[in-house]
């Protein structure tokens, strides 16, 4: 009889402790996906920063070659022979 209750403590004892192995476990799991998610949107939000940069270059550059388009349109009617 002493030999079956301590036989059912241990069983318990085991469950327990690897009821708590794999919790610890999937925690561990759980972090490293967390990171990698993290590292990701970093990453994206580096590229987005890349591209919305480019894009504010190109947008002033567009600009420049507008404005000066616009300021040269006079010479060329000044030196117009029909």
């Amino acid at each position: 009889m002493l030999k079956a209750i301590n036989t059912k403590i241990l069983i318990a004892i085991l469950a327990a402790l690897t009821a708590i192995g794999s919790a610890v476990i999937y925690q561990s799991h759980e972090a490293h996906k967390a990171a990698a998610i993290l590292q990701q949107q970093q990453h994206d939000a580096e590229e987005r920063e890349r591209q919305d940069e480019a894009f504010r270059k190109k947008v002033e550059q567009d600009k420049k070659r507008h404005n000066s388009a616009a300021g040269n349109e006079g010479k060329t009617w000044k030196t117009y022979i029909p």
